[in-house]
């Protein structure tokens, strides 16, 4: 006998790609349980399901970077509760991450793909459940898009929650209108420009030098800081929030079409966002 749950739940986290470095990533959790039934005549309780799955997910993978340790030119240190990833791009440029242990998932893969990732959360989750659950099934699902995404990280360091880690992120879409008409070639224009990119708060960057930015803050969990290439990064006045992003994109659109009505939808991942109007 088997249990299923759809949509979970959703996870926001950033990964190390082998070729394209930092990347924001959200995919939809599916959910299957095999096992035999209980007095009550269930495998279990969906709402245990969905708390305890939920819980796990969101201490181990949502909101943070995720690490795979058997990726090349790749070392990683933690010492008195403090992580280091030092990872050197193909190209030879740079990327460093100092933050509090928590912050950080190190899974024993050579890369991050939906299964593998998949397969090493399957393999914890199983210890949750009552004895009559003898399998768990565990799927990642990214967001099936018609139209522009683009995948971005950032950190907000005023966040009291997750969100103050400064390399955590999203797979967003995004839709841009002009005078109430959809504009696909603008959306693919801001799509490309954010493709693979960490959107930084300029108040944030301590260093901009040999083409490399170092941004650092202190939040309530600890001390963060993150350097990677100049040309990944995008730097913004404010804080990073899609509020604030989507006010960005309708602010400088606009400048480019002032005698135009503008409305950007922006995307933070999966089903949520803000809209700004110029």
């Amino acid at each position: 006998m088997k249990l299923f749950v759809d949509n979970l739940t959703h996870v926001d986290f950033s990964y190390l790609h082998p070729e394209r470095g930092l990347l924001g990533e959200s995919w939809a959790v599916q959910l299957v349980l095999d096992g035999s039934l209980d007095a009550q005549g269930m495998i279990c309780d969906f709402g245990v399901v969905k708390r305890r799955v939920k819980q796990w997910l969101d201490t181990h993978v949502d909101h943070q970077l995720v690490v795979p340790t058997g990726m090349a030119r790749l070392a990683l240190t933690t010492a008195e509760g403090m992580t280091d990833v030092d990872w050197q791009y193909p190209d030879g440029s740079r990327f460093h991450c100092r933050a509090p242990e928590q912050a950080i998932a190190a899974v024993p893969v050579e890369a991050i793909d939906e299964r593998g990732l998949a397969e090493w959360c399957r393999d914890q989750l199983l210890a949750l459940f009552p004895d009559q659950v003898k399998g768990v099934e565990l799927a990642f699902v990214a967001e099936s898009i018609d139209g522009h995404f683009y995948h971005y990280s950032h950190g907000l360091q005023q966040h009291d929650g997750n969100c103050q880690r400064i390399a955590h992120g999203h797979r967003s879409k995004i839709e841009i209108y002009r005078n109430h008409q959809r504009d696909e070639a603008l959306e693919g224009e801001w799509a490309e420009r954010f493709r693979d990119i960490y959107v930084g708060t300029r108040a944030h960057l301590q260093a901009d030098a040999n083409g490399e930015h170092r941004y650092a803050y202190t939040a309530p969990q600890g001390e963060f800081e993150l350097s990677l290439p100049a040309k990944a990064c995008y730097l913004i006045d404010t804080e990073t929030t899609v509020e604030q992003i989507a006010m960005h994109l309708a602010a400088e659109i606009k400048a480019a079409y002032p005698h135009d009505e503008i409305i950007v939808r922006a995307f933070e991942g999966i089903g949520k966002g803000a809209i700004a109007t110029a």
